[in-house]
């Protein structure tokens, strides 16, 4: 007797990920890939490892045309914003497949932007998705906050730290503000993880950082956000006012 298809199968084979998670694991490789090379710099890289980087570089150009053939099985038609989202990862697989050729200043150099170009791809993605897609059927996902969801954000784009100094904990963020509260949350909820001491120092011959990186489960979660529409206004209230009204206002 033959087995039927997906009977007797001793573990369950994980789905492969979705066109949005697979762009977020690739800026989350970026972002990786960059602090290797920075830990490179600061230490030195000895002459016995001139090229420790090639072979990563090679991976990530490889990954990054496999996330682009990923957005064009989508089929999606064609508008302005998705034009630039494609054209922007051939220039990621130009610029990771040259940065092997390339000793370690320049190769730095040449992926530095890597990590929020391929969460911009996302979330352009994301929202021609919605565009034409999206059914009145569809709800929005209510299960992370603004914070979380932010959080989320941020520690994609490559973001977040954190470190620790006289037994309190801290973490440092770029752009928008992370609290260590924000970040203990999603960890509890299994969305993100530190990796001790695997991003650079914050100065010269400092202590190694501790990397904050999504989880597979945090990697789905921001998929799930940004793929989602958002959440309706309630009759009557009007929206909070954006960044730019209101630096507007207190001039």
């Amino acid at each position: 007797m033959t087995t039927p298809p997906g009977e007797g199968l001793l573990f369950d084979v994980a789905a492969p990920p979705t066109p949005l998670e697979r762009l977020l694991l690739l800026a989350d490789q970026y972002v990786q890939h960059n602090d290797m090379l920075d830990r490179l710099l600061r230490a030195g890289a000895r002459p016995s490892e001139p090229n420790a980087h090639v072979a990563s570089a090679r991976q990530l150009a490889a990954a990054t045309r496999t996330a682009l053939k990923t957005i064009t099985d989508e089929r999606l038609f064609h508008s302005h914003d998705l034009s630039d989202a494609v054209v922007r990862l051939q220039q990621l697989a130009f610029l990771s497949s040259a940065s092997a050729d390339q000793q370690l200043p320049m190769a730095r150099t040449l992926t530095a932007l890597a990590p929020e170009a391929a969460t911009g791809c996302a979330d352009t993605l994301a929202h021609e998705i919605r565009r034409r897609r999206w059914t009145a059927s569809d709800s929005p996902d209510h299960s992370l906050t603004a914070a979380h969801r932010t959080a989320l954000w941020e520690i994609a784009c490559g973001n977040v730290v954190a470190t620790s100094s006289l037994g309190r904990q801290y973490v440092h963020y770029r752009d928008e503000r992370v609290l260590i509260g924000t970040l203990r949350a999603l960890e509890a909820k299994g969305l993100a993880e530190r990796v001790p001491k695997s991003a650079p120092s914050a100065y010269v011959a400092g202590p190694l950082q501790d990397r904050v990186r999504l989880t597979p489960a945090g990697t789905t979660a921001l998929a799930t956000a940004i793929s989602s529409p958002p959440a309706r206004r309630a009759p009557g209230t009007t929206p909070a006012p954006t960044a730019a009204k209101t630096a507007a206002r207190s001039r």
